[in-house]
């Protein structure tokens, strides 16, 4: 049957569609493959397989590529690496894990607490993350420097119960599980947050997919500062740890190909094969181990599969005819999750009793000997084998598909039932059948003397096997996870390498964007600081003018470039290179904040400050990737993000779906990002300034924060730095740009960005035509005055009768008088952001709606935010102050002809999009 009809999702296609015209001569070839595996071992007989192949291939035979393999382990019995451990020891000590696990989930349903929590999924993948920790992981004290372990969210309670047995916490912080405020010192938090456990967890994992993409950038980022002389980390692997539902998110697969197109072989997936995602089978017709499988290697990965435990070696040794491998392919998901539900004899009538074969094969078994058949993911010895192999292997990323059941051990409620991940707390039955499985100490009457607060069990420091687990520990470098934010000295650029941003464009017209590229080139070049500068362009550096980096700086790549380079005769030639400084992820937005998280995180997983630069395509930015933005400042990243072609009438040839009106909005939604909309390179010079000083400088408030400068592509004569610039004004986000320079009715305007020239211009008609004195303020930061206005406001509500702090736009305006006009190239609601904490009238003009394709004059007189509707606007309400004619208005509107597109004429024309 061909791939993509019904059972395609068993094995690949090999003999299907083909006739056998000499079953005897097939006989043949298949005894003597037998043969060769009985004499000389499977491995033999895979050389000379591959041999075949290669053989074939070279003879022009049709032979299909084997994506999927029979539903057996991948590693023979007779290639599994021997268990180095005390079977025993680690036996005990999962136990209590799995116990104190589940029991600190249980004990958070107490009465009046009920903060949920998950119980099953480490209940399944105990064994997963036990051969880990006990032979695999290494700490951050190991000579090689250690791994990064991405742990799955929701096992979060089983690190808990293991670093409870390290005595790295206490019962009462097990009780503080998920009440992180109402037992703040004793609490933990729901699932990985560094943000929120800063000494513990390393890397954010819940949000589905994140994880996945994060960690094959991370083990990109560990080659690239490798390569590029920071650090040697030839020795430090990385391991995410995934559901099979998981698996399902867009982001867990796409980016696969970068991991198997840069051999990635420091990286290993370790994919929980339970065949349940949160409601139900993940593939309940199909067999999801299968599909991954194709899945991973087409896209160029190795392979290990852990189906089976060693109970049954035995019956597939015997398994002559097949027959038993036959019914485990075909047995589909929703199957093998009621097989566990149920029971022994079950299980040897609908599984086993399926031929006359198998059913015989088991006749000597009880029921108990069927039921204790385990899947591959709960043996330590065939798991063990699995992950030697992987971290041995050479030249790809390796996934482990490892089947498990959810809920192991939790008793028949929870075991493989559909429900059992929203399942929260245990009956005292369960508490009890789930003890007895895991043979803790505890007797009947503690248990019942409180059911909702069942006891932790730990044996004492002295217990042969906890001192066992702590000798594998510090073997092996130390605890995992924790995190470290010490890292080297960093000396940061001196005022030289602003000068070119104090300097302006002089009779040359610049955007900001080319302002930043200077900047930025400038930043680069210095001999101690810029190496550090890590930029990160999906596929528009032409775009932005930065591929004059790539003939300097370099585009990463690990091998090279190993082609003739078509430009190669041009000054800015395309050059790749092991030691290259570019990140170019492509036309990939999703990889280049993996990429940012990685490198802005540098500075505590590798104690090596890296500072990312990710310049990003108009809205492609927060609106696209806003939850990794969310997961990277939970990593705590440190870097900037610059929105490059921002505003929403920059880009009007490109249409609605690169008109950005509205990300500082996104932006404002997560307190890590620091969100600037400057005018001018000056004001972008002192904001990149601050923005290291306060993430390495010497200051001692928050350093985990990710700048966000916008950007536009409209060119405009850049002004030189004024003698007397309010930095602090710069920085907090409002100074007095122009003052009015005639007597008259007063007003305000205030504007950010690319619509700082419109109000200037506006100023000067409102003077010119209409005797109206207006001050012009340039707002760098919207955003950053409202988060300080809120700020004294809180301080007030929570100090009452004590003087209330001024928030600081209120303290630049105070004795500005006149209605205030706010304009930018953003929806309304940016600049609302600080209409409460202004006494005055206040206006917004702005670029609401959809954007589309026109002129940039055109699309400006059409949201009503350009030079003329700033006049009328702020003509419309000093009238109704009666400070000026009360038909100004209308004869504003009549002669600037507001109501006609084609009468637009701000801004200019200039900057491709």
């Amino acid at each position: 049957m061909a791939a993509g009809e019904d059972t395609s999702h068993i094995l690949s296609g090999l003999t299907n569609q083909l006739p056998d015209r000499d079953p005897d001569e097939t006989a043949e070839w298949i005894e003597s493959l037998d043969s060769l595996i009985r004499e000389q071992g499977t491995e033999r007989a895979q050389y000379i397989m591959r041999s075949l192949l290669q053989r074939a291939g070279a003879q022009s035979v049709g032979v299909p590529m084997v994506t999927t393999t029979d539903y057996v382990n991948t590693i023979p019995v007779d290639q599994e690496a021997e268990f180095p451990g005390n079977e025993e020891y680690e036996r005990r000590y999962r136990a209590y894990m799995r116990w104190n696990a589940a029991v600190m989930v249980h004990r958070s349903q107490r009465p009046n607490i009920g903060v949920g929590g998950h119980i099953s999924t480490y209940a399944g993948a105990a064994t997963l993350y036990e051969v880990g920790f006990n032979h695999f992981f290494r700490g951050k004290d190991h000579p090689g420097g250690g791994d990064q372990v991405f742990f799955q969210g929701h096992a979060s309670p089983g690190m808990y119960a293991r670093a409870f047995m390290e005595g790295r916490l206490s019962e009462k912080d097990l009780d503080g599980f998920r009440q992180e405020k109402s037992r703040e010192g004793h609490a933990l938090s729901s699932y990985p947050h560094p943000r929120l456990m800063p000494d513990f967890w390393e890397f954010p994992t819940v949000s589905m997919g994140i994880g996945p993409m994060n960690a094959i950038y991370q083990a990109q980022s560990n080659r690239y500062l490798h390569n590029r002389g920071f650090k040697d980390t030839s020795d430090q692997q990385v391991w995410a740890f995934l559901g099979d539902g998981e698996m399902d998110e867009p982001e867990s697969r796409g980016l696969l190909q970068l991991a198997a197109n840069e051999n990635l072989d420091n990286l290993n997936f370790v994919i929980n094969c339970n065949l349940q995602r949160l409601d139900g089978p993940v593939r309940g017709n199909g067999k999801i181990m299968q599909e991954l499988e194709a899945f991973f290697r087409g896209a160029g990965w190795n392979v290990i599969k852990v189906v089976w435990g060693r109970e049954w070696d035995d019956l597939l040794t015997r398994d002559s005819d097949g027959s038993l491998v036959k019914i485990m392919n075909e047995t589909a998901d929703g199957d093998y999750q009621t097989y566990k539900a149920e029971s022994g004899g079950f299980v040897r009538e609908h599984f086993f009793g399926k031929t006359p074969q198998t059913k015989d094969m088991v006749a000597d078994l009880s029921d108990d000997d069927i039921w204790n058949l385990k899947r591959g993911g709960h043996d330590y010895r065939k798991v063990y084998a699995a992950y030697k192999a992987a971290t041995e292997f050479k030249g790809k990323p390796t996934v482990i598909l490892a089947k498990t059941v959810k809920g192991y051990g939790l008793g028949p409620h929870f075991e493989g039932r559909n429900a059992t991940h929203q399942m929260k707390k245990l009956t005292l039955d369960d508490l009890k059948s789930f003890r007895d499985h895991l043979r803790i100490p505890i007797s009947d009457d503690q248990l019942e003397g409180d059911p909702y607060q069942p006891p932790y069990f730990h044996p004492g420091t002295e217990a042969p096997e906890i001192k066992y687990m702590m000798e594998r520990r510090a073997a092996l470098g130390g605890a995992v996870p924790e995190r470290r934010s010490e890292h080297v000295d960093v000396k940061l650029p001196d005022s030289k390498a602003y000068e070119v941003a104090k300097r302006g464009s002089g009779k040359q017209m610049a955007a900001t964007t080319m302002a930043f590229v200077r900047l930025l080139k400038d930043l680069m070049r210095d001999k101690e600081f810029g190496q550090r500068i890590v930029p990160i362009i999906p596929d528009e550096a032409r775009t932005f003018g930065m591929d004059a980096f790539f003939p300097t700086a370099k585009i990463y790549n690990p091998k090279g470039q190993n082609y003739l380079s078509v430009d190669r005769d041009l000054v800015l030639a395309y050059k790749e290179s092991p030691a290259g400084q570019l990140i170019h992820p492509g036309i990939n937005e999703a990889g280049a904040v993996a990429a940012f998280t990685a490198a802005g995180t540098a500075y505590a997983t590798h104690g090596q400050p890296l500072v990312p630069v990710y310049v990003f395509y108009s809205m492609f930015g927060f609106q696209r990737t806003g939850d990794a933005f969310w997961a990277a400042a939970d990593q705590m990243t440190r870097g900037f993000i610059i929105g490059a072609t921002a505003g929403r009438t920059t880009l009007t040839g490109e249409g609605l779906q690169h008109a950005d009106g509205h990300s500082p909005l996104l932006a404002s939604t997560n307190p890590a990002v620091v969100t600037y909309d400057p005018a001018y390179g000056y004001e972008m010079g002192h904001i990149v300034r601050d923005g290291l000083e306060r993430m390495y400088g010497e200051n001692t408030g928050d350093r985990n924060l990710m700048y966000y400068i916008t950007v536009y592509n409209e060119p405009i004569l850049q002004p030189a730095e004024p003698e007397e610039l309010d930095v602090e004004g710069v920085i907090k986000g409002i100074y007095l740009l122009a003052p009015a320079k005639i007597d008259g009715p007063r007003t305000q305007i205030l504007a950010s960005g690319v619509s700082v020239p419109w109000a200037l211009d506006a100023q000067r008609i409102l003077a010119e035509d209409w005797g109206v004195s207006a001050d012009v303020w340039s707002v760098t930061s919207w955003n950053e005055l409202r988060r300080d206005g809120l700020a004294a406001e809180e301080e007030a509500f929570l100090n009452p009768g004590q003087p209330a702090r001024t928030p600081f736009v209120a303290q630049q305006l105070a004795g500005a008088t006149g209605p205030i006009v706010a304009v930018t190239d953003y929806m309304k609601a940016v600049p609302d952001q600080i209409r409460q904490f202004l006494p005055n009238e206040f206006a917004s003009l702005g670029a609401d709606g959809f954007g589309f394709s026109d002129t940039r004059a055109a699309a400006r007189r059409f949201f009503k935010n350009d030079t003329h509707s700033v006049v009328v606007r702020s003509l419309e309400m000093l009238a109704r102050r009666g400070e000026v004619d009360a038909g100004a208005p209308a004869q504003a509107i009549e002669k600037y002809r507001l109501h006609n597109v084609n009468a637009g004429s701000t801004g200019n024309a200039g900057g491709d999009s």
